[in-house]
């Protein structure tokens, strides 16, 4: 089968207070149709645009994580097209001179993947079709909102590592601050192109797949589109260049329409907008403001003894890695494999839990220094793993975990004689259970759960466990 070739186009919300080119809120979600509009933004005769700083720093941050060069002098330029939820029937947007090019993002493995450029534009608005009727309804609160445009080089190479890459991608900008880049409020939206490689080595015909909302839908449409266009040539056909939608029931492709050129959107400079000169002192200063990036972060945490999937399922989290960070900090100076057992908890039982009760870690009162401090008294003997699972809950809800083993009376049983005297009761009551551990030492895990009960898990396992070989005359299986 021929080698895919796969280029994204991502459209990220800029993360600010007003629209791009007007006062306007760039709030659109959830709110009444057409409550945030104005003269600007509506596209009406006389109206002038004002360029969102805020929205071009974020802009800038964001070119700088991806590597990109950003040049001294930046333009907007109209960009001509008409659609209903375009109220000027043109967008402003950038073309030769976009906020950022020829950049690059190397995934896991080192593999690079080229950034063609980053621009910033303005949205357009939504159409909303109401069921069973024979027209549809315009929404303009969210035209005029400010955009990143990224495009990458054609470096993708399957539907996977297009999925991981726009993981990457919505990390780096919630990290930045520039995105909440979330998909199912249309804050990051992806269109996808892919063609397959000739057998000469050069690339087919492309086509671009539009109206994909979620990550798990970019990789589906770009695995039907795969095997759509194999199929073609397999049957002598051609692929057409054209531009197709996304049917999310039906997981299929469908024609939206020829795909168009960049001469058929008659690109002019912006008139009401001069160019805009990036000044080296603030190019510098916003470069040396920016954060640890998700990939720093997840080196970081590798080095710290710290399993490269939990590392990176907690770099790649801003509020996940902020919790882990404090966690590791107040468990000082910690032994070896503490933040492992710190992942483990946050990412495991921690995440297990929030996720039942439908919260998040912002949400609720569990403080770092709380984990820490219950994984330390798991390393130090005074409570099992088993406690611990029990006390989290209240844990979560900001109680003091020392406080909540000593109030319950849960504090791990590590005296000589307790345990002894635990398990000659266990051993006294179960004969048949005895009988049959002397026959076969594997079945010794039935007394030692007996014994784990019997104490509501406070017995150290291992003491225990040794007690019983001693007992039972057996020599403990290396």
């Amino acid at each position: 089968m021929p080698e895919p070739v796969i280029g994204l186009e991502i459209h990220l919300a800029i993360r600010t207070k007003s629209k791009m080119f007007c006062g306007c809120s760039a709030e659109s979600f959830g709110l009444e149709p057409n409550v945030n509009t104005c003269p600007v933004c509506l596209g009406l005769p006389g109206s002038l645009p004002v360029t969102n700083q805020a929205a071009m720093e974020k802009a800038v941050r964001f070119s700088l994580a991806l590597n990109c060069r950003v040049p001294e002098l930046t333009q907007f330029h109209r960009k001509h097209y008409f659609y209903p939820d375009a109220p000027k029937n043109y967008q402003i947007s950038q073309f030769d001179r976009p906020v950022g090019e020829h950049g690059w993002v190397a995934l896991e493995g080192g593999r690079r993947i080229g950034i063609t450029r980053c621009h910033v534009e303005e949205d357009a608005g939504r159409l909303v079709h109401p069921a069973y009727a024979d027209h549809s309804l315009v929404d303009l609160n969210r035209a005029g909102a400010p955009l990143i445009e990224m495009v990458t080089e054609p470096d993708l190479r399957t539907p996977e590592e297009a999925r991981a890459f726009l993981t990457h991608i919505q990390a780096v900008a919630r990290a930045l601050g520039v995105s909440d880049a979330s998909p199912e409020q249309g804050k990051m939206r992806a269109d996808v192109n892919v063609s397959l490689r000739n057998a000469d080595g050069s690339f087919g015909t492309k086509v671009e797949v539009k109206n994909l909302n979620s990550f798990k839908s970019v990789a589906a449409a770009l695995e039907f589109e795969i095997k759509r266009q194999q199929r073609l040539l397999d049957d002598g056909r051609a692929v057409a260049q054209e531009t197709r939608g996304w049917n999310e029931g039906g997981q299929k492709t469908y024609l939206l329409r020829s795909k168009e050129a960049s001469a058929d959107y008659r690109y002019m400079p912006e008139p009401d907008l001069p160019p805009m000169v990036l000044e080296g002192a603030w190019l510098e200063a916003i470069r040396s403001s920016m954060p640890e990036l998700p990939q720093a972060k997840r080196e970081r945490y590798r080095a710290l003894g710290v399993r490269a999937e939990e590392a990176e399922l907690i770099a790649f989290d801003v509020a996940t890695s902020a919790f882990f960070d404090a966690a590791t900090a107040a468990y000082e100076p910690a032994p070896d494999g503490a933040a492992q057992r710190i992942a483990n908890w946050l990412i495991g039982d921690v995440a297990g839990l929030l996720n039942e009760r439908g919260g998040t870690l912002e949400a609720v009162g569990l403080r770092p220094e709380a984990l820490a401090a219950m994984v330390r008294l798991i390393d130090e003997g005074a409570i099992s793993g088993k406690i611990a699972k029990e006390i989290l809950p209240e844990v979560v809800d900001g109680e003091d975990p020392e406080a909540v083993v000593e109030r319950s009376g849960l504090e791990q049983i590590t005296d000589e004689g307790a345990l002894a005297g635990l398990v000659q009761r266990v051993m006294e009551a179960n004969p048949a259970v005895v009988e049959s551990a002397r026959e076969n030492p594997k079945a010794i895990n039935a007394l030692l759960g007996r014994v784990m009960k019997e104490s509501r898990g406070a017995a150290r396992p291992d003491a225990v466990r040794r007690l019983l070989n001693e007992r039972l005359g057996q020599v403990p299986e290396e």
